[in-house]
């Protein structure tokens, strides 16, 4: 059944723009009427269905192609979002093994100092027996106990010996090379036998 609307009209209902209406009336896609200087055009309700379907199925298409768009946009953010965090994880765990290198390169370099200062140590303490160990034994007893040069002082200071007089005590005894005074001449040091010095007095 056929319908006789004006030109606006018949662009709403077949869903096509008013030069849309014009141009199907040339081309004879659609027939027309001039009345009083207006067109109109002949509808048919078939016709007006399958354009509203069409503009329908235009409109969904369009939204589809408006959803795909929205969806490659988004997926690409999410592409660039993962080569960001694969760039930001490859630099920190470059700088977390040039941590760990750093550290074992200064764990290595601080043992190597202490195993020096250690044999540094043991030289010096094989030194230093090598020094006394002689002295102790040619006393006689390796189990003697030495007293500090300070106490020795005190004790014949308490006995009224001024400093110069204690001083010429102890080279006196070494002189005659007294065993309660061991003198090492390589240190100059002096080793007092802690032991009966009242004959001193």
């Amino acid at each position: 059944m056929e319908r006789l609307v004006t030109t606006s009209e018949a662009a709403q209902l077949l869903g096509l723009s008013l030069q849309g209406v014009h141009y199907r009336i040339k081309s004879g896609q659609l027939k027309s009427l001039k009345q009083g200087g207006k067109t109109f055009v002949y509808v048919t309700e078939f016709f007006q269905e399958n354009n509203k379907e069409a503009s329908k199925n235009e409109s969904n298409a369009s939204m589809d192609n408006h959803i795909n768009e929205r969806i490659e946009t988004i997926v690409k953010s999410k592409d660039e979002q993962i080569s960001l965090l694969k760039q930001s994880m490859g630099f920190i765990k470059e700088q977390y093994q040039n941590e760990i290198r750093r550290l074992e390169k200064n764990q290595k370099r601080i043992i190597k100092v202490f195993n020096s200062e250690i044999k540094l140590l043991q030289s010096a303490f094989n030194e230093m027996r090598s020094i006394y160990k002689p002295q102790l034994t040619s006393s006689g007893d390796s189990s003697l106990r030495f007293i500090p040069m300070n106490e020795f002082f005190l004790f014949l200071k308490q006995n009224n010996k001024s400093d110069d007089e204690i001083k010429m005590v102890i080279l006196s005894c070494i002189k005659r090379k007294d065993p309660r005074f061991i003198y090492n001449k390589k240190t100059k040091k002096v080793l007092i036998v802690n032991t009966d010095y009242s004959d001193l007095i």
